[in-house]
């Protein structure tokens, strides 16, 4: 009887020293976090709520994941108007002026319509957005585009970027924008996705 035991327990022992691998790479797996704001890229004055999803205060914010893909698309809710824009931009962009697309490192486009690069405006959209639309971004490397409620916006802000951008977004008076990675309003452009982290797309 004894010998039954240890062997029971023995094979209850052998059965989780089994399941450890596979739990330690499932929680590896879900500690892949989404993609969100980074709290480390913030403007002086700007606020972060919602886990990362909604910007306000007076300031810009970067992602926390470049945009490494080569087609890729997010979007944003206009919740509050005011003085407000999204794009992208690199690293050492900064977050503590807006209105931002100033600077050689961010393309922008503004809550007036006006799309800015270099301190400089580009274009102007087809479309004026307003408080409550949702305004697409897709990028491919070659052509930053924007998408009114779902409708492509004429207009192309930037060509040719041959350096490593994060999406870029900036709020002021009184404006409030909520970011979305995933789960979108509208569907993305054929062949766009979602922004992936590294470990994604190993």
């Amino acid at each position: 009887m004894l010998s039954y035991v240890a062997g029971w327990f023995g094979w209850v022992g052998e059965c989780f020293l089994c399941q450890r691998p596979s739990n330690k790479g499932l929680n590896n797996i879900n500690t892949i976090s989404p993609v969100c704001l980074d709290s480390n890229k913030i403007g002086s004055e700007t606020v972060i709520v919602k886990s990362g999803r909604r910007i306000c205060g007076a300031g810009g914010a970067l992602a926390d994941t470049p945009l490494n893909q080569d087609k890729t698309y997010f979007e944003i809710k206009v919740q509050a108007s005011g003085i407000w824009g999204v794009g992208v931009a690199s690293r050492d962009v900064c977050l503590d002026k807006p209105p931002l697309g100033s600077c050689t490192n961010s393309w922008l486009l503004r809550h007036d319509g006006t799309c800015w690069h270099a301190n400089e405006p580009m274009s102007t959209l087809s479309i004026v957005p307003s408080e409550g639309d949702i305004i697409g971004v897709t990028f491919d490397h070659v052509q930053l585009q924007f998408y009114v409620n779902g409708k492509l916006a004429d207009g192309c802000v930037a060509s040719n970027l041959h350096t490593l951008v994060y999406p870029c977004f900036y709020v002021d008076d009184g404006a409030i924008i909520d970011v979305n990675f995933e789960k979108f309003y509208y569907e993305p452009p054929q062949g766009y996705s979602c922004i992936m982290k590294e470990q994604d797309m190993l």
